[in-house]
Order: structure tokens, then C-alpha cells, then sequence
């Protein structure tokens, strides 16, 4: 008996090691949020172009996330850059019709062997419907870029953007 556990076992874990290709895309840490809520997002670089160090990390910031801060990186310029919003959104009483349409972290050099994440807050309006939210997001080396810009939602998607799921405000969780 325990041997036929041992080699599902071990079956099982070999296809979850073949199943997971998303652990070698760009990604958020945290896969879930309430709307209305504020969020922290990390970002998770876990390579590089190929072999090549990545320099240059673009976030696009999609309508309906606003007052966007990133946090600065050492050793990396930080940017952004700033546009109306499509309708304008409540800050504790204060309409706001513009703001980050996009973060540019540059200037950097993560090596391909390591890992880094890249972090940046803002608030979830209540007009957007549950689902999936994607952030796209292009990272560049000195001679090309990967650009995580799939935001299909397919599961063999090869560059997926990173994701994830927005909650009703009143679900359970966090």
C-alpha cells in the first residue's frame, strides 16, 4: 500500500513541477482584493530577458485603479508617469481626475541568478466588476524586453500579465 502512495505521490509532484509554468512569469504576491479596498502590490521579477539583467521595469495602471504611489528602489530612478482618468474617483471626499497611468523603475541592474519585487499601492474603485485585474508590465534588459502584456486570462498564455482576482467589497476573506 505505501508504495503505490509513495508513486502517486511522487506523480503528483511531478506534474504540479509541470503544471506551474506561471511560477517563472512576472507576478503579484497577494492574488486577491476586495473592491473598494486599498492594495499593496508587489511585483516579482524572478529573472531576467533571457540571460540578460533587467534594467527597466514598466507597470501599466489600468482605469479604475487609482491614487497610485509607488515605493522607491534603491539603486533604481523611479518615475511616472500621469494622465485623466476616464471618470473621477472619491479620496476620502476628494474627486480626483487624474493620477499614475504608469510606473517606470530604471536605471537598475537585477542580475538574471536573482530576485526582486517592486511595490506600489493605490485603491480598487467600486465601479469595477469582480474578476480578474491585470497589471501589464514590461520588463527590459540592454537588448531586448519581456513584456508580460497577455491579459487574456488563457492558461497556456506565454506572457500573461500579472494578476489578480477582485472580490465583491462585502465577500469574506480578506
Amino acid at each position: 500500500m505505501i508504495p503505490i502512495f509513495a508513486r502517486a505521490a511522487a506523480a503528483v509532484a511531478t506534474l504540479a513541477v509541470f503544471a506551474v509554468p506561471a511560477f517563472a512569469h512576472v507576478t503579484l504576491e497577494v492574488q486577491q482584493a476586495k473592491l473598494g479596498s486599498t492594495y499593496k502590490a508587489v511585483i516579482r521579477v524572478p529573472h531576467g530577458c533571457g540571460t540578460e539583467a533587467t534594467t527597466t521595469l514598466r507597470i501599466q495602471i489600468p482605469e479604475g485603479f487609482y491614487n497610485v504611489k509607488p515605493m522607491p528602489h534603491a539603486g533604481w530612478t523611479l518615475e511616472t508617469v500621469t494622465g485623466p482618468y476616464a471618470q473621477s474617483y472619491d479620496n476620502h471626499g476628494t474627486a480626483l481626475t487624474e493620477g499614475v497611468k504608469e510606473i517606470v523603475w530604471s536605471g537598475g541592474n537585477l542580475p538574471n541568478e536573482f530576485y526582486d519585487e517592486f511595490v506600489f499601492r493605490g485603491t480598487f474603485a467600486t465601479t469595477l466588476e469582480p474578476g480578474q485585474f491585470y497589471f501589464p508590465t514590461i520588463q527590459e534588459c540592454a537588448n531586448g524586453e519581456e513584456a508580460w502584456i497577455d491579459v487574456t486570462g488563457a492558461e497556456d498564455a506565454e506572457m500573461p500579465a500579472p494578476s489578480l482576482e477582485l472580490l465583491p467589497a462585502d465577500a469574506a476573506g480578506h
